[in-house]
């Protein structure tokens, strides 16, 4: 067995062939595994497009040893975890993440589903209809379209041109010569030798590697067998091209250079800091946004892209950003890289530090180096000398150190004054707070739910201003803090914004050593927004997927806020915070944290008042909010909050939700294919706990969605009764302190602090799963069907029933 490079991490080759890599990070609260089969949709037979693709959606429709409700999907989701798969062009990935104590039977139904899939000709004919909804969404989507064009440039016979996704047509399954072709895909790639496993969590390398050679076990034995390499991916001597339209210009490059070289590359050119490419391209009113990233690589074949959104005034001037960007890119070439270097590694170092568990697993199954080597920099520089760049014209910058990625400065002794003594320490309370002009933070709590011996943290922000603004303001006021955000990112702390109605929320999650500098940075961003980022046009929105967008407009649909919203500007930003209250929460931050927090807090704009807030109240009644999408399928979301704000309710309603997970996906997605997207669970909006349904269809009318939801709903009770255990002590289990990652347990907290429950909130609610009963489930499914707490629909169409009242 080799020696593991780093105490944490060892990658090893099985008798077998599997190749595994095992990652333990004793931080981590969960466990994640991540599976990858070296074949995808560019091993297809060309006869039958699609043919990957269905295979990944076959294996998760049960065994016999474990039927679909029992299978992977259905037990990760029991244990609250998370699991996907993705087919790609060469690869296809299974992953899923889940606690420690359930992480050995997942792996075994992973193994199972992968080693005896059942490939009954009906559930075959049941998926193909799922993935002919999903070619429907995949032809109507615009981004999806936008990228098959993008690739127009490349080589006709090169795979990335072709149709990959499967539909009817190019699935047929009755066929004898398909099934051979499956069965044949299956056989020659879905064997031990093809596959390798990421395997990380908390657990000693000794453990993991126990488990890994046990999940072994049950594989097919097999040889590695060498994938097809692709014709090349530009005809002749071309080596790049330029697709341009209304919104976007492409500039696409294809190359032989190693990853970690190419993704080097591409953190530089996407950095915003002035005196760099997208800084001038933005200055000039050309470019909105720039994302440099590598859209495909495999057998010595890469493809780089970079994507410009285009502004007011770039639709007319491909030529002249084309000039830039190779401008740019010869004054990098001749750059010395050996800060660049030691700031990438840090970066880099940082990204390792915060993935939770199923990033580490996934992350390590592409095998990267842990550090940019003397050889990537090499192919690099012959990758830049290879575009033949002419002397660069302007007087271009290379963007300064991340202030929060720099080692932190040796701090004085926390509440002491420049020269005083821990003798001193009294003095504080008068002459360093009248000095500084302190206030006191009376709605900044500090909870110690969380342990605090580790390094992560989260902070929530929440302002509530006297009058709702316009959307547009709140827009602006995130789009100033997008500097902040990418360097506080790059740092290993998440920002995000969400604004609905008259409040403004704020939340920062991640490492908790940069917090305090970033929160100080925030406060005088606030007060004073970059000018000229307030000014320039807002970037467009990505294009989602209805149901996205109907998600992304549930909160304001919650907000219950009247129409009437005022418009503000930049020179309006005083009035707007002297009348603004906010109120904050903090977890997991060791003393000297809370302290510089506090500290930093002390500066933000607006007062620090506690919120007396309550979600409006709409007993009984069915309201239906209709959000316009590009879509022209029909997507639906039905929110049912719980009748009461109570523990006891919160407890039953989220037992029922456990109940409910997967036989509403298995009823909606497998049984009656009314929609390809169908999910259930619990949703807690600015305080309010409900039951949150959605299914988007590209086949089925809101109607017939909404018939099929509420057929469902009136069969809870039969439901569950046929439970043999409701699953209580699971659920439960989920709820733990030392169970939860940091980022998810203090969301569970900040909600409960705005539906005004007490400290030991996580205990209480832990307990009260616990004793569920089964009347506890039949009252809480009664209640929902009764709408004792409403029914709130948010659609992309118009109420279907003269039952629901348009939302005001």
């Amino acid at each position: 067995m080799p020696a593991p490079a780093h105490p944490h991490f060892l990658h090893l080759t099985l008798a077998n062939g599997l190749q595994v890599f095992l990652h333990h990070a004793p931080r981590l609260k969960r466990c994640a595994a991540a599976l990858r089969v070296a074949a995808g949709s560019h091993d297809v037979p060309l006869a039958w497009p699609g043919l990957a693709h269905f295979l990944e959606h076959l294996l998760f429709l049960g065994t016999e040893r474990f039927a679909t409700n029992q299978g992977l999907m259905a037990y990760v989701q029991r244990h609250g975890g998370q699991v996907n798969a993705s087919t790609r062009e060469r690869t296809t990935d299974f992953f899923f993440e889940v606690p420690t104590s359930a992480f050995s039977a997942a792996l075994e139904r992973l193994g199972d589903m992968l080693t005896h899939p059942r490939l009954a000709l009906d559930d075959q004919m049941r998926e193909r209809e799922v993935l002919q909804a999903e070619f429907i969404a995949w032809s109507q989507d615009a981004q999806a379209q936008h990228q098959r064009t993008v690739l127009e440039g490349l080589a006709a016979n090169h795979p990335l041109r072709g149709f990959h996704a499967g539909n009817r047509d190019s699935l047929p399954v009755p066929r004898e010569d398909f099934q051979q072709a499956l069965h044949d895909f299956y056989e020659g790639f879905y064997q031990s030798g093809q596959m390798t496993l990421s395997l990380a969590g908390p657990q000693s390398l000794e453990a993991l590697q126990a488990l890994a050679e046990q999940f072994s076990v049950g594989l097919r034995s097999g040889p590695l067998r060498p994938q097809e390499t692709p014709p090349a991916l530009m005809n002749g001597d071309k080596s790049s091209f330029q697709y341009a339209d209304t919104q976007h210009l492409h500039q696409l490059i294809a190359c032989n250079a190693p990853r970690e070289a190419l993704d080097f590359l591409c953190t530089w050119l996407n950095a915003s800091a002035p005196g760099g490419l997208f800084a001038e391209l933005k200055a000039r009113q050309w470019v909105t946004a720039l994302e440099a990233k590598v859209l495909y690589q495999f057998s010595g074949q890469a493809l780089l892209d970079i994507d410009f959104t285009l502004g007011a005034n770039g639709a007319q001037q491909a030529t002249q950003i084309e000039a830039l960007l190779y401008d740019w890119l010869s004054f990098f070439t001749h750059c010395d890289w050996r800060a660049l270097r030691t700031e990438y590694q840090r970066l880099v170092s940082r990204q390792q530090q915060i993935r939770g568990a199923l990033a580490l697993a996934r992350h390590a199954t592409e095998n990267l180096a842990p550090q940019l080597s003397d050889q990537h920099c090499h192919a690099l520089k012959a990758l830049l000398n290879a575009l033949h760049l002419a002397p660069a014209t302007i007087s271009w910058q290379l963007p300064p150190d991340n202030p929060f990625l720099q080692p932190p400065a040796r701090a004085e002794r926390t509440g002491l004054i420049r020269g005083q003594t821990s003798a001193h320490r009294g003095l504080r309370t008068f002459a360093q707070d009248r000095s500084r002009g302190r206030r006191e933070l009376t709605a900044l709590t500090f909870s110690h739910a969380l342990p605090d011996d580790i390094d992560e943290g989260a902070l929530y922000l929440r302002w509530q201003l006297d009058s709702p603004l316009q959307t547009d303001f709140f827009l602006r006021l995130a789009h100033t803090l997008g500097p902040l955000r990418e360097n506080a990112r790059q740092a290993g702390v998440d920002l995000s914004f969400e604004a609905s109605g008259n409040a403004w929320q704020l939340k920062m999650s991640g490492l908790h050593e940069p917090m305090p500098a970033i929160l100080e940075q925030l406060a005088r961003s606030l007060v004073q927004p970059d000018e000229q980022l307030w000014q320039t046009a807002l970037p467009r929105p990505a294009p989602m997927i209805a149901l996205r967008e109907l998600l992304k407009a549930l909160p304001v649909c919650c907000a219950g806020v009247q129409p009437g919203m005022t418009a503000a500007h930049l020179g309006d930003l005083p009035g707007v915070w002297s009348n603004a209250r906010w109120q904050g929460l903090a977890a997991g931050l060791p003393t000297a944290c809370e302290q510089a927090i506090r500290h930093a807090a002390a500066r933000l704009p607006g007062q620090s008042a506690t919120l007396d807030e309550h979600p409006p109240s709409f007993h009984g009644q069915h309201l239906w909010h209709e959000v316009s999408t590009d879509s022209s399928d029909a997507a639906l979301l039905l929110f049912c909050p719980a009748p009461t704000p109570s523990l006891a309710d919160e407890a039953a309603w989220r037992l029922l939700a456990h109940v409910v997970q997967a036989p509403f996906y298995q009823r909606l997605r497998v049984e009656q294919q009314v929609g390809y997207a169908v999910f259930s669970g619990i949703r807690q909006i600015n305080g309010q706990t409900g039951l949150l349904f959605g299914v988007q269809s590209p086949s089925v009318a809101l109607e017939g969605i909404l018939e099929q939801v509420q057929t469902f709903l009136t069969q809870l009770p039969d439901l569950i009764d046929t439970q043999e255990d409701p699953g209580c002590l699971a659920l439960a289990e989920q709820f733990s302190p030392q169970a939860l990652p940091t980022a998810q347990a203090a969301e569970l907290l900040w909600q409960a602090q705005l539906a005004s429950h007490r400290s030991d909130y996580l205990e209480q609610l832990q307990q009260l799963i616990k004793t569920c009963s089964r009347e506890d489930l039949l009252n809480a499914a009664q209640s929902l069907n009764q709408a004792a707490g409403g029914w709130r629909c948010v659609a992309n169409g118009a109420p279907v029933t003269g039952a629901w009242l348009p939302a005001g």
